[in-house]
């Protein structure tokens, strides 16, 4: 069996919330939190970027595991948000980690599905005997113009997943859809990105995670029914909803995974993170089914089955706990951190 390993998180504990950001701009914070579904988001502290988060989550992971450092055969580090244009993240990753010097490691840029990119690579590498653990992240600082509708969601998070052998969650199969479809876009240089309004929609986000769901269930012969939990791509709380009764999933289903009301869209920590708070209660036998989405655009879909190593599996602190865990702050502080003043 090939799949996770282990996994790790990091939320920052800063918080905004939505009525603070309405009030600055004159909207009316109740018909944003309806549309939405998003009460508040974690904002990134002065010392954090996506190199800190990645670290973070990657230490948990490997706490949690208890394996040597040595045995990271790859490091994959998904973001929108590298500290660097010309510099891996990954790289800083592995060094902090003390992987060593024998691996490989690359920097994936997918938008928000960069992470479960990561994790497909590992999968492969593993499956054939190149490597015997894999690092895959998704982590990002997102950006987004002051007064925008992004502002109101656009967040900071990550997760980290090991993959390998002797696996708490054995990836059953996984399959992926693409398409060069410009919803979403940030050129080089630009401090904040662009997006197509409601073109992000049909064409692009519904489009991808149908078609990578529906793909996935034809190839492995299973339907809605057979999984206890899905998570989707989590631009915002309605979208995972929609696409779910779309497929023919249940809110229940999506409910434990769904955490953007309270974190906001991590981007590509979105379906990682989600995926790790289903796993923070998962029990041997159930099956777990996640989406990730990512602009411009594509969707990767996979099919975990939790196994018994799940039950002598260090899983705290809980995802809900790192929720819990949070610091509250005003516009000024919010723009100072994501340093949106400049001079």
């Amino acid at each position: 069996m090939v799949g996770i390993v282990s996994y790790g998180t990091y939320i920052p504990r800063y918080r905004i919330v939505v009525d603070e950001i309405a009030r600055i701009w004159g909207e009316d914070a109740e018909v944003v939190k309806r549309g939405l579904g998003v009460e508040q988001k974690s904002v990134p502290g002065l010392d954090e970027d996506t190199a800190t988060i990645a670290v973070e989550c990657a230490r948990e992971a490997l706490r949690r595991a208890k394996i040597d450092p040595k045995k990271i055969g790859a490091v994959f580090v998904g973001s929108e948000s590298h500290p660097y244009v010309v510099k891996p993240t990954g790289t800083v990753v592995a060094e902090a980690l003390g992987v060593g010097n024998e691996y490989f490691c690359a920097d994936l840029e997918f938008a928000c599905k960069a992470g479960t990119a990561g994790i497909q690579i590992c999968y492969a590498m593993v499956k054939a005997g190149m490597i015997d653990y894999g690092v895959a992240i998704g982590a990002d600082t997102s950006q987004s113009r002051p007064g925008d509708a992004l502002e109101f969601t656009a967040s900071a998070g990550g997760a980290c997943f090991i993959i390998g052998r002797n696996c708490i969650a054995e990836i059953e199969g996984t399959f992926s859809f693409t398409s060069d479809t410009p919803d979403f876009w940030r050129r080089e240089g630009q401090p904040y990105p662009s997006h197509g309004g409601r073109f992000t929609g049909q064409p692009a986000y519904f489009r991808h995670i149908f078609m990578a769901t529906k793909g996935l269930l034809e190839k492995l012969g299973l339907k809605p029914s057979d999984f206890n939990y899905v998570v989707f791509h989590q631009p915002n709380a309605k979208f995972p909803m929609r696409v779910a009764k779309m497929l023919g999933f249940g809110k229940e289903q999506v409910r434990t995974g769904l955490v953007v009301p309270y974190i906001g869209n991590t981007y590509s920590g979105s379906s990682l993170i989600g995926l790790a708070s289903v796993l923070d209660v998962a029990k041997p036998g159930e099956r777990i089914l996640v989406t990730s989405y990512g602009s411009g655009a594509g969707s990767d879909s996979f099919s975990f089955v939790v196994t018994d190593k799940i039950e002598e599996f260090e899983r705290n602190p809980t995802v809900l706990d790192k929720i819990r865990e949070c610091e509250f702050i005003d516009y000024g502080t919010y723009v100072k951190f994501m340093r949106k003043i400049r001079r």
